[in-house]
C-alpha cells in the first residue's frame, strides 16, 4: 500500500486553486496529471522583479516594478488600435500598452484614480516610458508580493506563467515532511537539506547558480530521483536471481560445425561474448545479458552460437525481432548455420499462411523444432515450447517490457539474452539497467574497410546527383535518405516521395521508394529489388535505420544530416560498409548549421566508433533528447540529468546495492522510509516484487 502520507501528492491536478477542467487538460499534457508530476517541473529561469524605479529613472529593457496612480483610460475607435491605460507618480508618466483589450475588464484591473503596482518589460516610445502587456498589476497592499525573484517555468500552448507558479507554489506547500530515505553520513557530507526544504529551495531561485543542474537542492532531488530508480531495478534483480533457473550446458558438437561452416574467423569480441553467454547459461541462476554490438559487429552470429548451446543440451532457443524485415533477414543469415549443424529451424511471422503456421506450431510444441526465429508472433497465446531454454530479444527497446517476459514466460526458468545495435554510453546504461551483465563486440568483422564519410552543403545537391550517375555506371547501389514522407508547408525539407519523382525523372526504372505507411509486402517486395539489383538507388525514410542488409550498397547519402540525432546517422552510415569494397557516406546540410549541429556533423567524420558516438551525443543532447529515450525502455528522467549527474549516478547505485545486500525485504526503519521513495516516483512494480517474494 501507498503510504497515507504521500496521498495529497497523488491527487488530480485538478484540485490544486486556479487549476479548473480546461486548465487541468492542459497542465496534464505539459507535466502529468497528478500533483506530484507537477513537483517535479522545476523552473528554468528567473525573472528578477525586486528592480522598483521611479517612472522617470526606469530604463528601457529592464524588468521594472512601478507603483503608479491610474489617470485615464483611452478606449480605440477602431479595434486594431492598441488599448490604451495613463499613469504616473511624482517623477513621471507611464502609458500601458494592451492589444485586444477588453474595456470592462481594464477598467476593473485599473480603476481611474487608485494606486496600482505594475511589472514587467519597461520599453520608451517616442520619449515616453512604455509598457505593453504587463505581467503583474496589483493593488498596493500586495506590492511585497510581487517584489521578489519568480521562477519561469516551461509551458505548453493555452498555458501562462501565473498559474502554473501559483499551482507549483500550492503543491509545493502540499508536500509533506516524509522520513529521511538517504543515508546520514551521506547526507552530511553533501550538505544537502530534507527533502522537502530542497524541493522549496529548487522552486524558489534566487539567482542564476540556484538553476545549474549541481545546486545543492537540484542536486539532492536528482538523487532521490536516481536511487528511486537503481533501487526499483535492483530490487527486481534480486528477485529474479532468487527465483529457480536451470544450468544448461553444451559439448561444443554443433558449436564446432558451424564454426567449421563459416568463411571466416570470429572475431576477439565475439568469442569472448560467446564464452560469457556459455558460463552465464550453465549457472543455475537464470542468466539475463545484454549483448550490446556496434552496427556490422555480427551480433545475430553470436547469438545463434549461444542458440546451439540451449540445442546441445536438447532443449529449444527463440530469437524475437521487432519487425518482419528483421526477422526475415536474422533468418536467412542463420539459416544456411542451421542446416550445417543439421538442426531444424523455423521463422513465425504474422503474415505466414495457415498451413505453415501450423506445422510451425506442432513441431515448436512436440520439439522437433529447435531454433525458431520470429516477430513478436512468438508470443501469442497459441505458441507452445516443448522446452525452451533461451529467448533472444533483438533490439528490445522497441519490445514492452510485457513482450519480452512473454517470451521468457513459455517455460520455465528461460535464460534471456538481449541484443542491441545502439550503443548505449555507461551512463545511460547504468541508468536504465543498474548493473546488468554485458557482453560488447568492439571490432568490425575482417575485411571490413572505414567508410568515407563527407559533409556537403546542399546547394551542391546537383553535382551530387551528377555523381550519383557515374557511382551507377560502376556498379554501385545507393541509399538516399529523406527526413520525411510528403511535403509539409510548416517544415521545408527533403520528402522522400519529391526525392523519388526527381531521381526517378533521371534514372527511370533504377529507383525505389521505402516508407513506414508502405504496406509490409510492398516494403519487402522494394527492399528485394534492391538487395537483387533490380533496383540500384533506394530512396527511404528511417526506416532502413535498423537492421537492413544489403552487403552491395556502398554508398549512403543523407539529406538534411542536421536534423538527425547522432545515433541516427551512426545507425544509417552503419547499412554500408558491410563488405569488402570501399563506401561513401555523404552528409548533406542546410545553412546555418548550430553549433550541436557542427559538432555532431564533426564527429561523424572523425570516428565509426559507436561508443565515442553515443558518449558524445549524450554530452551534446542531454539524455532526455538522446534519440527515442522515451520509446527505448530508458527511464524518463524528470529531475537528473544523466550528463552531469553521472557520479550521483554512481553513488545511487552503490547504496542500492548496499541496501539489498543489507535489507532485501526493506524491513528496517531505513527501508519503510525507501518504500516511500519508490511510491513517491512511482516504481510500485519494484514494491510488488517484494510481496511476489
Amino acid at each position: 500500500m501507498r503510504p497515507q502520507s504521500l496521498t495529497p501528492l497523488f491527487a488530480q491536478v485538478t484540485s490544486l486553486p486556479g487549476i479548473g477542467p480546461r486548465l487541468g487538460k492542459l497542465v496534464e499534457k505539459l507535466t502529468g496529471p497528478l500533483v506530484v508530476d507537477l513537483l517535479w517541473h522545476l523552473p528554468f529561469a528567473l525573472i528578477d522583479r525586486r528592480n522598483a524605479p521611479e517612472v522617470a529613472k526606469a530604463k528601457a529593457g529592464e524588468i521594472a516594478t512601478l507603483t503608479v496612480t491610474v489617470e485615464e483610460h483611452l478606449v480605440p475607435h477602431n479595434p486594431r488600435q492598441p488599448y490604451r491605460v495613463w499613469c504616473s507618480d511624482e517623477t513621471g508618466r507611464l502609458c500601458l500598452t494592451y492589444f485586444n483589450g477588453r474595456e470592462d475588464y481594464l477598467k476593473k484591473l485599473l480603476p481611474v484614480g487608485e494606486i496600482r503596482v505594475i511589472s514587467g518589460q519597461v520599453e520608451l516610445y517616442q520619449g515616453e516610458v512604455q509598457m505593453t502587456h504587463p505581467d503583474h498589476v496589483v493593488p498596493l497592499d500586495q506590492r511585497e508580493s510581487i517584489l521578489r525573484v519568480e521562477p519561469v517555468y516551461g509551458l505548453t500552448a493555452g498555458l501562462t506563467q501565473r498559474p502554473v507558479q501559483k499551482a507549483i507554489a500550492a503543491a509545493v506547500e502540499r508536500a509533506p515532511e516524509l522520513i529521511e530515505w538517504q543515508d546520514d553520513a551521506y547526507l552530511a557530507r553533501q550538505r544537502w537539506t530534507s527533502w522537502k526544504a530542497s524541493l522549496a529551495r529548487a522552486h524558489a531561485p534566487a539567482e542564476e547558480t540556484d538553476l545549474s543542474p549541481m545546486h545543492p537542492a537540484r542536486a539532492r532531488l536528482a538523487f532521490d530521483e536516481l536511487l528511486a530508480s537503481q533501487l526499483a531495478i535492483a530490487l527486481v534483480r534480486h528477485h529474479n536471481r532468487t527465483l529457480p533457473g536451470r544450468a544448461t550446458k553444451g559439448d561444443r558438437r554443433l558449436h564446432e560445425a558451424a564454426l567449421g561452416a563459416l568463411p571466416f574467423e570470429l572475431t576477439a569480441s565475439q568469442k569472448a561474448a560467446v564464452e560469457e553467454i556459455a558460463a552465464d547459461m550453465a549457472k543455475p541462476e537464470r542468466m539475463v545479458r545484454l549483448l550490446q554490438g556496434d552496427v556490422g559487429s555480427g551480433k545475430t552470429l553470436v547469438a545463434f552460437l549461444a542458440m546451439l548451446i540451449a540445442a546441445e543440451a536438447g532443449a529449444q532457443a527463440a530469437l524475437m525481432a521487432p519487425t518482419e524485415l528483421l526477422a526475415r533477414q536474422h533468418y536467412a543469415t542463420i539459416a544456411p548455420l542451421a542446416e550445417a549443424t543439421g538442426l531444424k529451424l523455423a521463422l513465425l511471422t504474422g503474415r505466414d499462411n495457415q498451413r505453415l503456421k501450423k506445422e510451425t506450431l506442432k513441431g515448436l510444441a512436440d520439439g522437433s523444432i529447435q531454433l525458431v526465429v520470429g516477430t513478436h508472433a512468438l508470443v501469442q497465446e497459441d505458441v507452445e515450447f516443448a522446452d525452451l531454454a533461451l529467448a533472444v530479444v533483438d533490439e528490445q527497446h522497441r519490445f514492452g517490457v510485457h513482450q519480452r517476459m512473454a517470451l521468457s514466460s513459455k517455460s520455465q526458468a528461460v535464460d534471456l539474452l538481449v541484443m542491441t545495435a545502439t550503443p548505449i554510453p555507461r551512463t545511460l546504461m547504468l541508468a536504465a539497467y543498474g548493473d546488468l551483465d554485458v557482453s560488447k563486440l568492439t571490432e568490425k568483422p575482417a575485411g571490413r574497410q572505414p567508410i568515407d564519410t563527407r559533409t556537403i552543403p546542399l546547394e551542391r545537391i546537383a553535382e551530387v546527383v551528377d555523381a550519383t550517375g557515374r557511382m551507377l555506371g560502376t556498379g554501385s547501389r545507393i541509399y538516399w535518405v529523406c527526413p520525411l514522407i510528403e511535403e509539409s508547408e510548416e517544415i521545408d525539407l527533403a520528402n522522400a516521395e519529391e526525392r523519388f519523382r526527381l531521381l526517378s525523372a533521371r534514372f527511370p526504372g533504377k529507383v525505389g521508394l521505402l516508407h513506414g505507411r508502405l504496406k509490409g509486402a510492398e516494403r519487402e517486395a522494394t527492399m528485394a529489388a534492391f538487395a537483387e539489383g533490380r533496383l540500384s538507388i533506394l530512396v527511404a525514410t528511417t526506416v532502413i535505420e535498423v537492421g537492413v542488409d544489403v552487403p552491395a550498397a556502398t554508398v549512403m547519402i543523407i539529406e538534411h544530416a542536421e536534423r538527425f540525432g547522432l545515433a541516427q546517422l551512426h545507425q544509417l552510415r552503419g547499412r554500408v560498409g558491410r563488405d569488402r569494397a570501399k563506401s561513401t557516406c555523404l552528409l548533406l546540410y542546410a545553412h546555418p548549421l548550430g553549433e550541436t549541429a557542427k559538432a555532431r556533423l564533426a564527429i561523424m567524420r572523425e570516428t565509426e566508433d559507436g561508443f565515442r558516438i553515443a558518449e558524445e551525443d549524450l554530452r551534446l543532447r542531454g539524455a532526455g533528447e538522446l534519440l527515442g529515450t522515451r520509446q527505448s525502455g530508458l527511464p524518463d528522467m524528470r529531475l537528473a540529468d544523466l550528463a552531469a549527474h553521472a557520479e550521483l549516478l554512481q553513488a545511487a547505485r552503490d547504496d542500492a546495492r548496499l541496501v539489498i545486500d543489507r535489507d532485501p525485504d526493506l524491513k528496517s526503519e531505513r527501508g519503510a522510509a525507501l518504500r516511500a521513495l519508490l511510491y513517491l516516483f512511482r516504481r510500485d512494480d519494484a514494491v510488488r516484487t517484494l510481496r511476489a517474494g
